[in-house]
């Protein structure tokens, strides 16, 4: 039972940090992108570089839904399993 509730929160971890990463790369790459911008053109507004984050995160997450929900569900389905006393 320990080893069955530690591979879940090991699995529940490594979920979490799989499906943060498309939008954390999406605001990184873009924040990088008008950094160099906005050094390169001596614009430091602030709007300049959240603005597009925003925009880059929100984009990440809609192309990324489909996939987001599928491991979820697939993972809600292993911990429903496991909780009726099956097999996954």
């Amino acid at each position: 039972m320990t080893s069955t509730i530690l591979h879940l929160g090991r699995e529940a971890l490594l979920l979490a940090l799989l499906l943060s990463a498309p939008p954390l790369l999406a605001a990184l790459l873009t924040g990088l992108v008008t950094g160099l911008l906005q050094a390169a053109t001596q614009l430091q507004e602030h709007a300049l570089g959240a603005v597009p984050r925003i925009a880059a995160v929100i984009a990440a997450l809609v192309v990324t839904a489909p996939w987001i929900g599928a491991r979820m569900t697939r993972f809600a389905a292993e911990v429903l399993a496991l909780a009726a006393g099956g097999v996954p």
